[in-house]
């Protein structure tokens, strides 16, 4: 399959038109059209409802699509089972054998495939090595710590070199500490290997740390599908930008288009955003800043949007403040600034003038405002 799949420079993972229902009526999944290339470790992120396992339960053949067609390395995956797939799984309770030591644990999908014994240990040895666990092979799995119980998870998922790994929630059963220290584990296994990975979370942070590229799913479809930067800088929806990353909105219409810069009336301020969305005048949008881009008392004229604000609180996050403004008749606007010498200059109650660029506010459209 591997092969197959470099020579025609095909997708290694393609989901081609495919849909899931599991009542006959409502789909889980709809219309899917989305490619993984060889080597790539590609994440699918969603709110809870949102399609992401069950796509990663059919790649795995432990669910059937009820239309289209799941291809890898080129070939139609529909009439094999989950064993004859070559896919290694790692779910979110590790799925580790209680009553066999980590060894045998590691060994056991070694057997199943009719490797020798000689082979056995030195393919156990390889993948203890490369997940930090030499020397704890002899242990039972009750015997170690939740980190290195995932550890073995992932090994036992590698021991037999897939060409494709499969994460459900691999994390999501640890504490914040460790389940960061795992993400950089993670990332770092898929580097040394070059394996390709589809992994599941509902962690944006979790999956802009691991993932060459991020499917951003909603209710059973793609919303957009790119790079981790891409993503929080260039949301196409809506929906990306409430998700990828802390965003404020600002509800408007459009007045007049030039180019892909449009302007758009919000209250009695004209806010100049970079047009996303295919908007023409008298559109209603949805403009998206970010609040590390908004600029607290800028120089006068700096910038092309510079309106009035209130004030409403300051938090201390060690190094930003993060800064609840009042504008444009809300009170829930956010900005971020250094914790540097002289930000004490700016107190909560003042009134203050902030700013931003064109390009660093995008006009969406609004037909997605509602939550997943």
């Amino acid at each position: 399959m591997d092969q197959d799949a470099t020579r025609s420079n095909r997708p290694y993972v393609e989901f081609a038109g495919v849909c899931k229902s599991y009542d006959g009526r409502s789909m889980v999944v709809t219309d899917l059209d989305l490619e993984v290339r060889k080597g790539e470790f590609l994440t699918l992120l969603g709110p809870s409802g949102s399609g992401k396992t069950t796509c990663l339960m059919m790649l795995a053949g432990f669910e059937t699509p009820t239309k289209g067609v799941i291809r890898i390395g080129g070939r139609s995956v529909q009439a094999l089972p989950p064993r004859k797939r070559g896919i290694g799984m790692v779910f979110q309770n590790y799925a580790l054998f209680p009553h066999m030591t980590v060894g045998r644990n590691l060994a056991f999908p070694l057997e199943v495939r009719g490797i020798g014994k000689t082979e056995q240990r030195e393919r156990v040895r390889r993948a203890l090595r490369l997940v930090r666990l030499q020397g704890l092979e002899d242990r039972n799995p009750g015997q170690l710590s939740g980190g290195q119980q995932q550890r073995v998870a992932i090994a036992r998922a590698l021991v037999f070199e897939p060409g494709l790994v499969l994460m459900d929630e691999p994390l999501g059963a640890l504490d914040r500490q460790l389940r960061e220290e795992m993400q950089y584990e993670i990332r770092r296994i898929h580097q040394s290997l070059g394996v390709t990975i589809v992994y599941v979370t509902h962690d944006q942070e979790e999956a802009m740390v691991l993932s060459d590229r991020v499917a951003v799913l909603r209710g059973g479809q793609v919303e957009q599908v790119a790079e981790p930067e891409a993503l929080y800088e260039e949301p196409q929806r809506s929906f990306v930008a409430r998700f990828i990353g802390e965003n404020n909105r600002l509800h408007g219409r459009v007045a007049s288009v030039k180019d892909d810069i449009c302007k758009v009336e919000t209250g009695d301020e004209v806010i100049r955003a970079l047009r996303v969305a295919d908007l023409r005048e008298g559109d209603e949008t949805t403009l998206s800043i970010r609040p590390e881009r908004v600029a607290v008392q800028p120089e006068p004229g700096l910038y092309s949007n510079e309106l009035d604000a209130s004030i409403e609180d300051m938090t201390f996050l060690g190094d930003h403040l993060r800064i609840r403004l009042g504008v444009c008749g809300g009170t829930d606007f956010i900005a971020k600034i250094p914790n540097v010498v002289g930000h004490g200059a700016v107190l909560e109650g003042d009134r203050i003038r902030i700013g931003w660029t064109p390009t660093d506010c995008r006009a969406l459209n609004v037909d997605d405002e509602k939550d997943a």
